[in-house]
């Protein structure tokens, strides 16, 4: 199976990983615009208990703005999601979209923009203890 977005174990706890991913996040222009409990969400609609999950909705403005002028229907792929969830060994697992995967396959004119948010998610990542 080929990955999905761009991943890194850390060697954080879920709450740490948390705390510090809103900062390393802001580091490079972002900020987190929704964050959905996921674990929460699906106790409370469904009943059933999940590993701690959450996904953090995350912005640039200045680039989904030249996303978003460039191709106004770009919107149904934003904002960048940055998944953290808690592995069996008790690390945070982070994952985040690879916009090279969802908004420069959905419109290849935007790739230049696309490849700018990676770089920039990559480098949250590479951060990433």
């Amino acid at each position: 199976m080929a990955a999905i977005g761009m991943q890194k174990v850390t060697g954080w706890s879920f709450d740490e990983a948390l705390a510090r991913i809103p900062e390393l996040l802001k580091a490079e222009g972002f900020g987190v615009l929704t964050e959905i409990d996921v674990k929460g969400t699906l106790k409370q609609k469904l009943g059933v208990d999940f590993r701690r999950y959450r996904i953090l909705g995350a912005c640039n403005p200045s680039l989904a703005h030249q996303a978003l002028s460039a191709v106004t229907e770009i919107g149904a792929l934003l904002p960048c999601n940055v998944v953290v969830y808690e592995r069996d060994d008790g690390k945070a697992m982070v994952v985040a979209v690879d916009p090279m995967q969802t908004i420069a396959a959905a419109e290849p004119k935007l790739s230049p923009i696309a490849q700018e948010v990676r770089g920039r998610l990559a480098r949250v990542l590479e951060r990433i203890g």
